[in-house]
């Protein structure tokens, strides 16, 4: 299977500046401003009015570029719209209806119909679902139209405003414009203190709940995370062998992800132990590339082991070299295939202690085709088949001699184009379960834990130090009794 190029990850990163909510309304606005007076460029005075009214604008964008309003927060970036309307009564129609129709062409026809196809191959009518995903998104994406509507609509009235005063040799109010700023910065404010309340808790001190282990009870660990699989959706399909490690193993039902819950940022948590505000990999834009604490690959390199994570090219991101990328632009009905097939020639070549692999056929299908459909139970059934042969595979090869098998999911997954982030209904809590000769048969773990416990209960069963930062609890609860004493 073909690795992704270094095209595909500069690629990518560029795409996040779409995908991702707060750079998309920036560059939409800006793209469409520019686009609509595309007849005016050649005019002395444009260029100078163009940018004293951008400059004017800019603390809206920087407003809505460091707050989110995802789920039902949406539902108040109206009313600054509705003040804009009664304060000033002036808008340009023309331009309002020119960036709807930009936009959702953008997002239901460029995005959800064309780039679809060309990276995973759905049909060219997928357009005539998209649209309803697009207006069902609750997340801070690109593709959430009830919160990208009424934040450009704001942003290109005010803007033309100023604009269109500033051509026409008139002065504007200054006071009036910063009382309104004022007053909307005011309200932003109390939205998010007051209502913005639905984040996890987070472990506030380092990993403690059972000392390091110095002595391996496994010599190997191999984690498969089925990127973006609902856990209800997970409990609907027809999985047979995910339900037979599930229950010859230890499930735990409250499995909580991290916020936001971004694949990159998920992954990152998952294998420092740790959340965003230390790690430093806040969203699957990453700005600065790298992680700022000691990840699970860090910790076996302590002791002379070795740790392998195949996944998309993002994760290179946040976790670098110790990433074997693969390609996302190919079938969706290839994809997860081509990945076991390389899982296995990793296995074979490297022979990694800690072996790491994502499948996206789940993820990907739940993005463009939506969470609610026949397909997406079709894609976790095939990812069930294909962990089967996988982990068949490893055992003919003697690699499952003594080594725990961890199952899960990064996040879960909402309806509509960006399905997850801020925790909508059915992000939260993933599957997650172990299976193994160390882990406790058909036990059920009902206390809520989080994914960041995965690198300290990795790093437990290799006998390597936790991660620098590692805050999450070592899953205890699913080890035989002899796997927790303090001289093994």
């Amino acid at each position: 299977m073909k690795s992704a190029s270094k095209f595909e990850k500069v690629a990518a990163r560029c795409w996040n500046l779409l995908n991702e909510g707060k750079p998309f309304t920036p560059i939409f606005t800006v793209g469409t401003m520019l686009l609509f007076y595309i007849g005016s460029w050649g005019e002395a005075s444009f260029w100078s009015n163009m940018g004293l009214s951008f400059m004017l604008t800019l603390p809206l964008f920087i407003l809505f570029f460091i707050y989110d309003f995802p789920l039902f927060l949406r539902n108040y970036l109206w009313l600054p719209f509705v003040a804009y309307l009664l304060i000033w009564n002036d808008v340009s129609l023309p331009l309002l209806f020119f960036s709807i129709g930009l936009y959702f062409f953008f997002t239901v026809f460029f995005w959800g119909t064309l780039y679809y196809h060309l990276r995973i191959g759905t049909d060219w009518l997928n357009f005539t679902r998209f649209w309803k995903l697009v207006l069902k998104n609750s997340d801070s994406t690109s593709g959430n139209a009830q919160e990208q509507l009424p934040k450009f609509l704001l942003l290109l009235s005010i803007w033309q405003y100023l604009f269109e005063k500033f051509q026409a040799g008139y002065s504007v109010s200054i006071s009036t414009l910063s009382l309104f700023y004022g007053g909307l910065m005011l309200y932003t404010w109390i939205l998010h203190r007051y209502l913005f309340d639905w984040k996890p808790s987070i472990y506030r001190e380092y990993t403690n709940n059972i000392p390091e282990n110095k002595k391996a009870i496994n010599e190997k660990v191999i984690v498969l995370v089925v990127d973006g699989m609902r856990k209800e959706r997970f409990y609907e399909a027809n999985t047979p062998f995910l339900d037979y490690l599930k229950n010859n193993g230890t499930e735990y039902t409250n499995m909580e992800t991290v916020y936001p819950a971004r694949t990159v940022v998920c992954f990152t948590s998952m294998f420092t132990g740790t959340y965003p505000f230390e790690h430093g990999i806040t969203s699957n834009m990453v700005w600065k590339l790298g992680i700022k604490t000691e990840s699970i690959f860090d910790s076996l390199r302590k002791v002379g082991k070795k740790g392998r994570l195949l996944g998309i090219a993002h994760l290179v991101d946040s976790m670098g070299n110790d990433v074997e990328t693969v390609t996302a632009v190919m079938h969706k009905d290839e994809a997860d295939r081509n990945i076991i097939n390389k899982a296995k020639k990793i296995m074979e070549e490297q022979d990694p202690d800690l072996m790491i692999v994502q499948l996206i056929g789940t993820d990907q299908i739940g993005h463009s085709r939506g969470v609610l459909y026949d397909e997406y139970i079709e894609k976790i059934e095939e990812a069930d088949a294909l962990l089967k042969d996988y982990v068949e595979w490893l055992e003919e090869k003697g690699k499952l001699n003594n080594a725990t098998i961890i199952v899960c999911a990064d996040h879960g997954q909402a309806d509509g184009i960006g399905g997850h982030g801020h925790l909508d209904e059915g992000e939260r809590y993933v599957p997650f379960f172990m299976y193994g000769p160390h882990i406790e048969k058909g036990k059920v773990v009902e206390e809520k834990h989080s994914l960041v416990s995965v690198a300290p209960t990795i790093a437990y069963l290799l006998g390597a130090p936790y991660p620098s930062h590692s805050r999450g609890k070592v899953l205890i609860e699913a080890f035989k009794k002899r796997g927790v004493t303090k001289d093994e």
